[in-house]
Formats: structure tokens, C-alpha cells, sequence
């Protein structure tokens, strides 16, 4: 990969422990991604996928290692980095076109509110909530309420959009609905997203690149899913890719089975900074052996 936008370098997140041991949630993880790349990062719970989310937010400090993005060391929350989170996290007193405005407002505290008003709404239209402005979140349903958060994420233009299982509370044709939305506004926008998911499918229909982790505690990153399918691919046919099941297939095997014996199995040959790239083939996928590199240690990263 030669534009390294986002590279995570070594980091590590221990845990006091009693007796004034440490918990190691996950040890020595190095990742890379594209600017205006799509990744879903894919683990069972308490291997540290929200964790790694933190540390790229900055609402976290690694123990070790250090994460740069776009030749800057996050250091702290910026808005530079938009989350969205499981909940809406709206604030309750504002309207919908409050809640926009007042992110907007926060990172250019020099326009008017006239200004502030019209970049607000630009992205209240671009998520399907034109006529909604004026609704307060406790007149919308779940849906328009994740709506506005997408809204409010975008409208400050970040580097990097941070999505945390942001639809996992939502019923499965409003989920369906704002993963169309999502993936419209990111190919419209080019914007770099990281999202953590438990659900297969889609991280399958959005995601350029699906990234596997071991369990909990001491987990490792294991393996990194190219996503086969075209780029212009629509929900309603995308499972009929003659790819599809051998991507899901290898994923599902690695969660139901692989991800408890990853370390034990692959021993020695485990390099976290040169994983593994899994490129799903006809009829199982093929693995292609990361690429060595001689550049400085900033400049490796787990898929190149």
C-alpha cells in the first residue's frame, strides 16, 4: 500500500490487574489503510476492536506504539476524527438542525450563522432528513435519530469517519436502509472509514477490506480480507457474486473456529507487522503472503 494515510504502528492496551499485574487486551498490531478506503475491523467481544477505535479517535492512549494519520501523531480528540457510536448520542435539547450546526460551528468558529446554517443543511439533505430540521430527537425514530449523527459526522468534514456497530440497535430494514445510505455518501465523498461490526454481510457489502481479530485477551491481528467484489456492487444482487460465499465462508470459518487456535496454529511464522492478505479466490481463498519491505519502521504496516 503506498499511501499509508492511517498506520497503526505496534500498539499495544494493557489493563491494571490485581495483585499489580496487567491484562493485555491486544499486543503488537500494525494496520495501514488508503485515504478514501472502507475498513471493517471483525473480532469477538473482547479482543479490543472499540479499544483500537478509541486510540484512533484519540479517547484513548495506547500503551505502546503510536498511530499516525495523514503524517500526524494522534495525540488527543480532534476534529479531524468524526464517531459515530452505537447510540444517536444526540444532544436532546436541540433540533436536528441544531445538533449539525452546533458540530459545525465548533470547527469553524469564524462563520456566521447564516454560513453555519447552510453547510449544516447541506448535509441534513445529503441523509434524507430535508423537512426534518426542526424536530427535536425525541420526535424521531431510531433511524432518523442515526441519520442525524451521519449528518453530524459529515458536516465537519473529518479525515477519518469512526463508526462504532452504529446500526446494530436498529430493525433489519431500517439497518438495511442507512448501510445503502452510508455507502452512497462515502462513494460520493471519498471518505476514509474504520468501523468495527459483528455482522458478516456487512462487511461484506461495505467494506474494502475486512480486518480479522483473535480473541480476547492477547489478541493479535490476524488475517486481512481484500473484498472481491466490484466496487459498484447493490444490495440486491451482491450475494449473488459468484465470490460472495467464499469470502463469507472464510471469515465465518475464522470467527467460528480459527480465531481461538490463530497463534497456536501459525507458531513462528507469525510476523504482526507483514499479516497475512487474504484475497478470496475460486472455490476457497487464496493467501498471499505479505511482502517484505526495507523501509523505516513508520512505514510498515500490517498489509502494504
Amino acid at each position: 500500500m503506498s499511501d499509508h494515510f492511517i498506520s497503526i504502528e505496534g500498539i499495544a492496551r494493557r489493563f491494571p490487574a490485581p495483585g499489580g499485574s496487567a491484562t493485555t487486551v491486544f499486543e503488537n498490531a500494525w494496520l495501514s489503510m488508503s485515504r478514501g478506503e472502507f475498513a471493517c475491523i471483525i473480532g469477538h467481544s473482547g479482543c479490543g476492536k472499540t479499544t483500537v477505535l478509541n486510540i484512533l479517535a484519540g479517547l484513548d492512549a495506547p500503551s505502546n506504539g503510536a498511530v499516525i494519520v495523514d503524517g500526524q501523531a494522534i495525540e488527543g480528540p480532534s476534529l479531524d476524527r468524526a464517531v459515530i457510536f452505537q447510540s444517536h448520542a444526540l444532544l436532546p435539547w436541540r433540533t436536528v438542525l441544531g445538533n449539525v450546526t452546533y458540530a459545525v460551528s465548533s470547527k469553524w468558529r469564524d462563520w456566521d450563522k447564516a454560513k453555519v446554517a447552510a453547510h449544516a443543511q447541506k448535509f441534513i439533505d445529503l441523509v434524507g432528513l430535508t423537512g426534518a430540521e426542526h424536530k427535536r430527537p425525541s420526535e424521531l425514530s431510531g433511524g432518523m435519530k442515526q441519520r442525524v449523527g451521519i449528518a453530524r459526522a459529515l458536516s465537519i468534514e473529518p479525515k477519518i469517519m469512526l463508526m462504532d456497530e452504529p446500526f446494530s440497535a436498529l430493525d433489519a430494514l431500517t439497518r438495511g436502509t442507512l448501510q445503502d445510505e452510508v455507502r452512497r455518501i462515502c462513494q460520493e465523498t471519498g471518505q476514509t472509514v474504520f468501523m468495527i461490526t459483528h455482522d458478516v454481510d456487512e462487511a461484506i457489502y461495505l467494506a474494502d477490506k475486512v480486518v480479522l481479530m483473535t480473541n480476547g485477551p492477547g489478541a493479535v491481528l490476524a488475517e486481512i480480507v481484500e473484498n472481491p467484489l466490484p466496487r459498484q456492487r447493490a444490495r440486491n444482487d451482491f450475494h449473488k457474486h459468484p465470490l460472495y460465499y467464499a469470502t463469507r465462508n472464510h471469515i465465518i470459518d475464522f470467527l467460528v473456529s480459527r480465531s481461538r487456535t490463530f497463534i497456536k496454529d501459525i507458531g513462528d511464522d507469525y510476523d504482526p507487522r507483514h499479516v497475512s492478505i487474504v484475497r478470496p479466490g475460486l472455490p476457497e481463498p487464496s493467501i498471499a503472503a505479505a511482502q517484505k519491505s526495507t523501509t523505516r519502521p513508520r512505514d510498515h504496516a500490517a498489509a502494504s
